[in-house]
């Protein structure tokens, strides 16, 4: 039987799930991009101010719902725009239905309100809306602060990544992204503090409403309606050596050599052990120069990972990083040598070992006090005595959020890690892209806190490995775009080989790092039926890995987040974008080094 061949979308995104449509609006000297019912990209004379306005509504576990939009009402005129909706987030056990308005004037004001009537008690740990400001503009500037109680403050954004809220109890903020052009947010209806957004890759400072500080999940009650807004006000004229354009100018350039691609490895989860083993030959086939391993004491089945993980390596001729959970219920000494055990038992010989502990998978807020467990320095001593000629890695098996805020003590590992997922909080393909903008920032910030010891990066994928911030992960039945799921069907296509061009990135960044892909080579099959989607992340992978050591010709752009989603595009310029690309020549001087 004949296999049925892909289709664009599959081969692309690895489902025929589409995206949302989007639909770019003006208002005098502002636009905007209205998509699924959220405002993004709000430009005053073509320059981003504001990287998106929201009213969100999420589980007690952190998962974002997708409204269900009705009476979907845009007027786009001479002198504005309006958008009127109503919209339900609803699941098998709750459900909640707001109503939003948008106005926008060719003053250069904008505000979007809107209110919320549960139609049943609704557990979430937030509703309401977020205000994203993005980093080019911001990033270390000041901003002035009108709290709550009508006091002001002058404080700055974070330069390196913040691990707790830097501001409380907002009222509104003001900053200026360029000199002599304000930008003032108004936020109404509660209280509202901001996070760094870039501890989860996100490429903004995040506002949002209500408080971390305050009991979460907490129940909004059935029939009670509750109203907010923000509202956005952007006056003056932008400086001469930075004329007005339109928001369709993209430009590539090449820059020179720096830096040089690191070492690329393979994610193999426990629980995919064997199917990993079964595609040996496609994983040998990508070259790869490292496959990280683990095991997690909390689990059966160890004595069968750990002999799958022997063979894979020795069918692959790749080293093995062995990954270990510790179940935290008895010193680190017994637990780690119970695990030892069967890793000898099974022949299997790690050339590094990544030790942590179960509680450590999880999120806590900084200063939170957390359950017992291990300290870093127990568990490193116990890894050492039972794996003593293994490179000793620690850090967090979670993303950097939750390294940021319990850093590892320096002098007491060989190499620092940590992972990353790009849908934690949005999941649409141009969410994804845009975290690209953050790694720059995310290593930076990672160099500052470890000082000179190593810096690898651990598993990293469009899925996510685990969910810190709830019970479990988010269940993706219908093959979509879920945040905090640990299936995406977009890492089997070519979008995920577009995310990967933070490679350029990564080369470039001062830190040794390793960056290494899970859910890669032996995921589970997609929505076409063949083995078409293996062979393509082979071909990925392999043609990555070959460029190891090599150095990396890196592109410059004005706009990252614009350029990023470029590559899975028929038309290259999406939204009337013109992309102004390096000519012949520089592309064949690229292909030399």
């Amino acid at each position: 039987m004949a296999q049925k061949k892909p289709s664009r979308a599959i081969k692309f995104f690895g489902t025929e799930v589409p995206n949302g449509k989007r639909r770019e609006l003006r208002a005098g000297p502002i636009s905007a991009v209205f998509d699924s019912g959220a405002l993004r990209y709000i430009r005053y004379h073509g320059e981003e101010v504001l990287r998106g306005i929201a009213y969100i509504v999420r589980d007690k576990d952190w998962g974002t719902y997708a409204p269900a939009i009705e009476n979907l009402n845009i007027r786009q005129s001479k002198d504005g725009f309006a958008i009127g909706y109503e919209a339900i987030c609803d699941d098998k056990d709750q459900a909640i239905r707001y109503s939003a308005k948008i106005d926008a004037r060719s003053d250069g004001t904008l505000k979007f309100s809107a209110e919320g009537t549960p139609l049943s008690d609704f557990l979430t740990n937030r509703t309401g809306f977020v205000v994203l400001h993005p980093l080019a503009g911001t990033v270390g500037r000041p901003v002035e602060v009108v709290h709550t109680d009508g006091k002001k403050e002058k404080r700055k954004f974070p330069k390196f990544i913040s691990p707790g809220q830097p501001i409380f109890e907002i009222r509104s903020l003001k900053h200026e992204p360029f000199s002599g052009v304000a930008v003032t947010v108004l936020m109404e209806g509660n209280k509202f503090e901001m996070e760094d957004h870039r501890n989860w890759m996100d490429a903004s400072y995040k506002t949002y409403v209500c408080s971390l500080l305050d009991p979460w999940p907490y129940t909004l009650e059935k029939g009670k309606s509750f109203s907010q807004s923000v509202t956005l006000t952007v006056s003056g004229k932008l400086p001469k050596s930075r004329p007005t354009r339109a928001a369709a100018d993209t430009t590539v350039t090449l820059a020179g050599t720096k830096g040089r691609i690191p070492q690329i490895g393979l994610g193999v989860p426990m629980m995919e052990a064997a199917a990993a083993l079964q595609a040996a030959e496609l994983i040998a086939a990508a070259k790869l120069q490292a496959l990280v391993c683990q095991i997690d004491g909390r689990e059966r089945g160890q004595e069968e990972a750990a002999a799958s993980f022997r063979d894979l390596s020795k069918q692959t001729g790749a080293p093995v990083t062995l990954e270990i959970i510790l179940p935290a219920k008895e010193p680190a000494d017994n637990e780690v040598a119970a695990i030892a055990s069967v890793v000898n038992a099974a022949g299997l010989t790690p050339a590094s070992v990544v030790v942590t502990q179960m509680h450590d998978l999880k999120s806590f807020q900084p200063d939170t006090p957390r359950p017992w467990g291990p300290t870093y320095e127990e568990m490193a001593a116990a890894a050492r005595a039972s794996f003593p000629d293994a490179v000793l890695g620690g850090g967090m098996l979670s993303h950097f959020t939750e390294l940021n805020r319990k850093p590892a003590p320096k002098g007491v590992f060989d190499f620092i890690t940590h992972t990353g997922c790009p849908i934690v909080h949005a999941a649409d393909d141009i969410s994804i892209m845009e975290t690209l903008e953050t790694l720059p920032w995310i290593f930076a910030s990672a160099r500052a806190m470890i000082g000179k010891v190593p810096y690898h990066i651990g598993p990293t994928s469009i899925p996510c490995r685990d969910n810190p911030y709830g019970a479990a992960v988010a269940p993706n039945p219908d093959n979509g775009r879920v945040c905090l799921s640990d299936i995406d069907p977009r890492q089997r296509g070519l979008f995920a080989a577009a995310a990967r061009n933070d490679l350029s990135q990564i080369g470039a960044c001062p830190a040794v790092v390793r960056p290494r892909w899970s859910q890669g080579l032996s995921h589970l099959p997609c929505d076409c039926g063949s083995c078409c989607c293996e062979r393509r992340k082979t071909h990925q992978y392999g043609l990555v890995c070959a460029f190891k050591g090599r150095r990396p010709c890196p592109s410059q752009q004005g706009r990252p987040s614009a350029l990023a989603r470029q590559p899975v595009r028929r038309n290259p310029a999406p939204e009337g974008q013109r992309l102004r690309r390096p000519c012949q020549t520089a592309y064949s001087r690229r292909k030399k080094l």
